[in-house]
Formats: C-alpha cells, sequence, structure tokens
C-alpha cells in the first residue's frame, strides 16, 4: 500500500462517506487498487456498503466494517483496535491506496495513529463548521497525525461559510469544495493521488 487517508468530519452528516465514495471512484477510474474500510457502525448502516460499491470492493462485509452494533441499544464493549489493524492489515495487502472512514464511537486520531494514516478532514458547510475544523487539525497536530487536507462539503443546498475564507484561514490544507450534489472536483483528486 502506497498511502492511506482516514476521512473525518466536523459532524454528523457532513459527508464523509459521499467524499469517500467520489475519492475512492475517482481513484478506481484512474487505475488504482483502492481499499476501503468503516471500521466501526451502525448495523442500520450502509455506509460500509456504499464505499465498498464505489470501489468495487470484493473483500468480506466483516473485513470491511469488523465492528458493527445496533443503533438503539448502548454498545458494551468497545471496538478493538488491534482487530481493526488485522482487518486493514489484509485489504491494504492487496490495495495501492486505502480509504477508512471514521465514525463517533471511536477517537478518530487512535485509529489514524494505529494506521499511520493521513487525515483529511470534511468540513460541513454549516454554522460553526470552522471551529469543528480547526478543532480536528488542532487534535491531528497535537497526536503529531499528518494532515492531508479539508474539503469543504456543501451537505446542505445553503452554504453558510464563503470558500475565499475557508481557503483563506486553513491556506495549505485546504483542498477544496464539493458542491452540494455535484461530483468531487478533478483537482483534489489529483491532491490525493
Amino acid at each position: 500500500m502506497a498511502r492511506g487517508f482516514l476521512i473525518t468530519g466536523t459532524g454528523a452528516s457532513v459527508g464523509k462517506t459521499t467524499v469517500g465514495c467520489a475519492l475512492g471512484f475517482a481513484m478506481r477510474a484512474r487505475g488504482i487498487r483502492v481499499g476501503v474500510m468503516k471500521p466501526v457502525d451502525t448495523r442500520e448502516s450502509q455506509d460500509a456498503q456504499s464505499l465498498a460499491l464505489a470501489v468495487g470492493s470484493t473483500m468480506p462485509m466483516e473485513l470491511i466494517c469488523p465492528f458493527r452494533y445496533r443503533a438503539d441499544s448502548a454498545h458494551a464493549e468497545s471496538p478493538n483496535l488491534a482487530n481493526i489493524a488485522r482487518c486493514f492489515d489484509e485489504i491494504a495487502a492487496q490495495s495501492d491506496v486505502m480509504l477508512v472512514e471514521s465514525a463517533n464511537v471511536i477517537d478518530f486520531t487512535d485509529v489514524a495513529a494505529t494506521l499511520k494514516l493521513e487525515v483529511i478532514v470534511v468540513v460541513g458547510n454549516r454554522p460553526g463548521c470552522v471551529d469543528a475544523a480547526r478543532l480536528s487539525i488542532q487534535r491531528c497536530e497535537d497526536r503529531g497525525l499528518k494532515i492531508a487536507g479539508c474539503i469543504l462539503c456543501d451537505c446542505d443546498p445553503n452554504p453558510a461559510v464563503d470558500e475565499a475564507s475557508l481557503r483563506e484561514l486553513f491556506g495549505s490544507f485546504y483542498l477544496g469544495r464539493m458542491r452540494h450534489r455535484e461530483p468531487l472536483a478533478k483537482a483534489i483528486v489529483e491532491k490525493l493521488v
């Protein structure tokens, strides 16, 4: 595996899966073997299946999403990072690039550090997203994690933040913008390939 990314976000439903699917599909279209994971998710979610479909993965779902729990129950056990790493290694052995989507149940910095992944922060274009993005970047820097960059995602039709201010604020960390219901910009993909 040449490169690996952990895709995290500034909150729930900000476009992590959308960005992961679009990025994975674009990489696959360039002939790159892309492995995907969503190590922790609810049983009701289709995120892991969506990621697998976007990259044409034939890996078993038990590897792609090794820890599933019911959304309506308090899960008694914590996700096992050693098992997640084992599943990751198995997928990565057959991949040129790995895309791993984070989940709220487990600290994204723990996953990124354990799997040695660069972090992509999906900034959901909503009120408060700039502060949430700053916090995510600070957490990465505190852990010594490499930050691949931030993608502004218009997860709602009425964006709250203009792109120019985010570009100015995040400088080299700013990868670009994914507009509402539009494909991922080619320029973003090229920065990550």
